[in-house]
């Protein structure tokens, strides 16, 4: 494809190709099939200027920040800066200082007008805190302000508090986006009630029609196998077994974190990368015990022969 070509879903009324592109060079569309000129003089929707890098092009757009969920006001108000600088960078005269810590804190009271902007306002900024703790990714916090924004829509808040409703999202969140964080771990990071997460957690997703398969040994893995940097190929050796118990209905009412952990250690201990059940079980947050005895299990039913 030529330069300044983009590709345009389309149809040919010639010989019915899909297959059509936008030269903006041109100004043309043509289809690629029988180089047919659809459409000419056609506007070109980017921008006018030109920019050669990154920088050029930073300072050159004419458009905000991205719109997004995890503010109140999905970030489209305007806000004034807490620095006392003018467009040039100058300070501001004193006299005028005044003025502008007036016009700030009413600029603060009309972005929330009413109680369901407080609400989300709060909410939204205790979500961005819980995630911080855990080190979510942006695409999870998204998420997660979507789900508890169905929430208010449907009157779901109403009798919960709102730290805790907001941690249900946060995990429902985790959950849809495969980011393995257990129950265990939003709790301690919130700092609620485990038990009180999970009941409105299973609360929302019931009312919001929500359907999530159960997490899995092989979510953590990675996870797992990064914390105690072990190599690629004991982490695939680790999914490995985990798949040949899941195969042989092995993990069936076990936790996913304590399988997780046992073929971990036994993957470690197979190719010499070697990690105590003192360090697994830190890791993943389950007891010595616990994997002693999901390795001991595994080991046995899957006739692996393990050199303690």
């Amino acid at each position: 494809m030529e330069k300044g070509t983009t590709e345009y879903t389309d149809v040919c009324p010639e010989c019915s190709s899909t297959s059509v592109s936008r030269d903006y060079e041109r100004a043309e569309i043509i289809c690629n099939s029988c180089g047919l000129v659809i459409d000419e003089k056609i506007v070109d929707g980017g921008p006018e200027w030109r920019a050669f890098d990154q920088e050029q092009r930073n300072k050159r757009a004419r458009t905000g920040a991205p719109m997004t969920y995890t503010i109140h006001d999905k970030g489209l108000s305007t806000v004034i800066d807490w620095r006392n600088k003018d467009g040039y960078g100058k300070d501001i005269p004193a006299r005028k200082r005044a003025q502008m810590y007036r016009l700030r804190k009413w600029q603060q009271r009309i972005r929330v007008s009413n109680s369901s902007e407080r609400n989300l306002a709060f909410a939204l900024t205790d979500l961005d805190k819980v995630a911080s703790r855990l080190s979510l990714p942006k695409g999870t916090r998204e998420q997660a302000a979507v789900v508890y924004r169905k929430a208010v829509e449907k009157g779901l808040i109403r009798g919960r508090s709102i730290e805790g409703v907001s941690a249900a999202a946060l995990y429902a969140a985790c959950r849809m986006c495969n980011i393995p964080r257990t129950l265990d771990e939003v709790s301690i990071a919130s700092k609620l009630n485990r038990k009180e997460i999970g009941r409105t957690y299973r609360f929302i997703m019931r009312e919001l029609n929500i359907n999530l398969s159960p997490t899995t040994p092989v979510d953590y893995v990675p996870r797992f196998g990064s914390e105690l940097k072990l190599s690629g190929e004991t982490q695939a050796k680790a999914i490995e077994i985990i798949r040949v118990a899941m195969d042989r209905e092995l993990t069936s009412g076990r936790g996913p974190t304590g399988v997780a952990a046992a073929s971990i250690y036994i993957a470690s201990v197979l190719l010499g990368e070697r990690r105590t059940q003192r360090e697994v079980a830190d890791v993943a947050g389950v007891t010595e015990v616990t994997i002693r005895n999901r390795y001991k299990e595994l080991a046995e039913k899957l006739d692996i022969d393990i050199i303690i």
